[in-house]
Protein backbone atom coordinates (compact mmCIF):
# COMPACT_ATOMS: atom_id res chain seq x y z
CA UNK A 1 0.00 0.00 0.00
CA UNK A 2 1.32 3.47 -0.90
CA UNK A 3 2.43 5.80 1.88
CA UNK A 4 1.95 9.03 -0.07
CA UNK A 5 -1.47 10.57 -0.64
CA UNK A 6 -1.76 10.04 -4.41
CA UNK A 7 -4.06 7.04 -4.85
CA UNK A 8 -4.89 7.28 -8.55
CA UNK A 9 -2.94 4.47 -10.22
CA UNK A 10 -2.62 6.10 -13.66
CA UNK A 11 -1.36 9.39 -12.17
CA UNK A 12 1.06 7.58 -9.89
CA UNK A 13 2.40 5.52 -12.82
CA UNK A 14 2.72 8.64 -14.99
CA UNK A 15 4.75 10.52 -12.38
CA UNK A 16 6.99 7.52 -11.76
CA UNK A 17 7.88 7.42 -15.47
CA UNK A 18 8.42 11.15 -16.13
CA UNK A 19 11.80 12.29 -17.33
CA UNK A 20 13.45 15.71 -17.17
CA UNK A 21 11.51 18.15 -19.35
CA UNK A 22 8.42 15.98 -19.77
CA UNK A 23 5.22 18.01 -19.65
CA UNK A 24 1.90 17.32 -17.94
CA UNK A 25 -1.06 19.56 -18.75
CA UNK A 26 -3.66 19.86 -15.98
CA UNK A 27 -6.89 21.17 -17.48
CA UNK A 28 -10.39 22.36 -16.81
CA UNK A 29 -13.32 20.26 -17.96
CA UNK A 30 -13.62 22.10 -21.27
CA UNK A 31 -10.07 21.91 -22.63
CA UNK A 32 -9.99 19.80 -25.80
CA UNK A 33 -7.78 16.74 -25.44
CA UNK A 34 -5.21 16.23 -28.21
CA UNK A 35 -6.51 12.95 -29.62
CA UNK A 36 -4.01 13.19 -32.50
CA UNK A 37 -0.97 12.90 -30.23
CA UNK A 38 0.62 10.21 -28.06
CA UNK A 39 -0.32 12.12 -24.89
CA UNK A 40 -1.99 9.95 -22.29
CA UNK A 41 -5.38 11.33 -21.28
CA UNK A 42 -6.26 10.89 -17.61
CA UNK A 43 -9.83 12.01 -17.01
CA UNK A 44 -10.56 12.72 -13.34
CA UNK A 45 -13.72 14.80 -13.88
CA UNK A 46 -16.71 13.53 -11.88
CA UNK A 47 -19.08 16.48 -11.72
CA UNK A 48 -18.66 20.22 -12.27
CA UNK A 49 -16.04 21.33 -9.77
CA UNK A 50 -14.93 17.85 -8.69
CA UNK A 51 -12.03 17.53 -8.48
CA UNK A 52 -10.87 21.11 -8.60
CA UNK A 53 -7.83 22.08 -10.60
CA UNK A 54 -6.13 23.50 -7.50
CA UNK A 55 -6.62 20.29 -5.49
CA UNK A 56 -5.31 18.20 -8.37
CA UNK A 57 -2.22 20.38 -8.78
CA UNK A 58 -1.64 20.33 -5.02
CA UNK A 59 -1.52 16.52 -5.03
CA UNK A 60 0.67 16.41 -8.14
CA UNK A 61 3.15 18.83 -6.58
CA UNK A 62 3.52 16.50 -3.59
CA UNK A 63 4.57 13.70 -5.93
CA UNK A 64 6.23 15.39 -8.91
CA UNK A 65 9.48 17.33 -9.16
CA UNK A 66 8.54 20.44 -11.16
CA UNK A 67 11.15 22.78 -12.62
CA UNK A 68 8.81 25.19 -14.40
CA UNK A 69 5.25 25.80 -15.53
CA UNK A 70 3.54 27.20 -18.59
CA UNK A 71 0.40 29.29 -18.30
CA UNK A 72 -1.77 31.15 -20.82
CA UNK A 73 -1.96 34.92 -20.95
CA UNK A 74 -5.73 34.60 -20.67
CA UNK A 75 -5.31 32.74 -17.36
CA UNK A 76 -3.12 35.50 -15.94
CA UNK A 77 -5.55 38.19 -17.07
CA UNK A 78 -8.39 36.53 -15.13
CA UNK A 79 -6.48 35.86 -11.88
CA UNK A 80 -9.11 33.38 -10.69
CA UNK A 81 -8.91 32.02 -7.12
CA UNK A 82 -7.72 28.55 -8.27
CA UNK A 83 -4.60 30.23 -9.70
CA UNK A 84 -3.91 32.89 -7.09
CA UNK A 85 -4.21 30.25 -4.35
CA UNK A 86 -1.34 28.15 -5.76
CA UNK A 87 2.07 28.24 -4.17
CA UNK A 88 3.84 29.56 -7.26
CA UNK A 89 7.29 29.07 -5.72
CA UNK A 90 6.65 25.32 -5.75
CA UNK A 91 6.07 25.26 -9.49
CA UNK A 92 9.28 26.91 -10.68
CA UNK A 93 9.92 29.42 -13.40
CA UNK A 94 6.98 30.63 -15.46
CA UNK A 95 6.60 30.75 -19.23
CA UNK A 96 3.60 32.65 -20.59
CA UNK A 97 1.99 31.72 -23.92
CA UNK A 98 -1.40 32.32 -25.54
CA UNK A 99 -4.23 29.89 -24.90
CA UNK A 100 -3.92 28.69 -28.50
CA UNK A 101 -0.18 28.05 -28.00
CA UNK A 102 -0.94 26.09 -24.82
CA UNK A 103 -3.39 23.91 -26.76
CA UNK A 104 -0.71 23.32 -29.41
CA UNK A 105 1.85 22.45 -26.69
CA UNK A 106 -0.57 19.87 -25.30
CA UNK A 107 0.28 17.69 -28.31
CA UNK A 108 3.85 17.43 -26.96
CA UNK A 109 2.76 16.64 -23.38
CA UNK A 110 3.24 13.18 -21.90
CA UNK A 111 -0.23 13.46 -20.42
CA UNK A 112 -3.32 15.62 -20.18
CA UNK A 113 -5.06 15.45 -16.79
CA UNK A 114 -8.69 16.62 -17.04
CA UNK A 115 -10.33 17.87 -13.84
CA UNK A 116 -13.89 18.90 -13.04
CA UNK A 117 -12.86 22.58 -12.94
CA UNK A 118 -15.43 24.74 -14.76
CA UNK A 119 -13.51 28.01 -14.87
CA UNK A 120 -12.51 29.41 -18.28
CA UNK A 121 -8.77 29.16 -19.07
CA UNK A 122 -8.09 27.05 -15.96
CA UNK A 123 -5.15 25.12 -17.42
CA UNK A 124 -1.56 24.75 -16.28
CA UNK A 125 1.34 22.88 -17.87
CA UNK A 126 3.82 21.39 -15.40
CA UNK A 127 7.34 20.68 -16.66
CA UNK A 128 9.19 17.89 -14.85
CA UNK A 129 12.52 18.55 -13.22
CA UNK A 130 15.02 16.22 -11.61
CA UNK A 131 15.61 15.48 -7.94
CA UNK A 132 19.40 15.52 -8.17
Amino acid sequence: MKKTRLLHADLSRLIATLGHGDMVLVTDAGMPAPHDSPAQIIDLALTPGVPTLAATIDVLLDEMQVESHIVATETLERLDPWFTGLSLDAIGARRVVSHEELKALSRRARAVVRTGECTPYANLMLVAGVTF
